[in-house]
């Protein structure tokens, strides 16, 4: 096993926009995140849809890993792209809408990284960083994937009413390798007394 492997982190989620092609910077990037990180030894969690999520399994399984998928049938009304066949995942957990999903999402994953997206990527960012906040001291961390993060979480600063603890809770990168560099680093945060404990599965989120 890679150095680089957590010993008390298994499971990543990633999140990202299911409206991108295989001939996309954003698709290879997180297919490439996700080699990397079953390579070491993670399990990748993921929505079991389109773009980002197809690219981060499909990467997870060109590298021997596994990927569970969190699921929903999707009402026909809806603007949501729904379960992907091309998506191949090992264990689908199956819910009931779209917010038990992201819910379910939030409970899989130990460490987040969230890649470039739209508005469900938004609200799924948006869900993590708001329990890292409340839990903040036994947090779930999140990797930022992509230098624009930077300019993002600029623009909160500027304009929002923001926490230290807030600006804590993240890591913004842009390359695989640091990725995997992030999640180790959370670790030792964690042996330091940073972070009290990660736990792969609660049925809160005091993890």
């Amino acid at each position: 096993m890679d150095k680089l492997k957590a010993e008390s982190i298994h499971q990543i989620a990633i999140f990202g926009s299911s409206h991108t092609g295989e001939d996309s910077g954003l698709y290879k990037e997180a297919f490439e995140v996700c080699k990397k990180l079953a390579e070491v030894g993670y399990v990748i969690v993921n929505g079991g849809g389109p773009g980002v999520m197809r690219a981060a399994s499909l990467g997870a399984k060109s590298a021997g890993g596994k990927v569970i998928g969190v699921t929903f049938l999707a009402d026909h009304k809806m603007h949501f792209e729904g379960k992907d066949p091309l998506n191949k995942i090992d264990i689908e957990i199956t819910t009931k809408n779209y917010v038990e999903r992201t819910l379910t999402l939030l409970k899989e994953g130990q460490v987040y990284v969230v890649f470039n997206g739209g508005t469900g990527t938004i609200s799924e960012f948006g869900m993590a960083w708001g329990l890292a906040k409340l839990y903040f001291g036994h947090h779930k961390p999140l990797i930022l994937y992509g230098k624009f993060w930077g300019k993002i979480i600029q623009t909160f600063k500027d304009n929002m009413i923001m926490r230290p603890e807030e600006l804590e809770v993240y890591k913004i990168v842009d390359n695989p390798e640091a990725v995997l560099q992030a999640i180790t680093d959370f670790e030792q945060e964690l042996q330091q007394g940073h972070h009290t404990h990660i736990r792969a599965v609660t049925d809160d989120f005091s993890i």
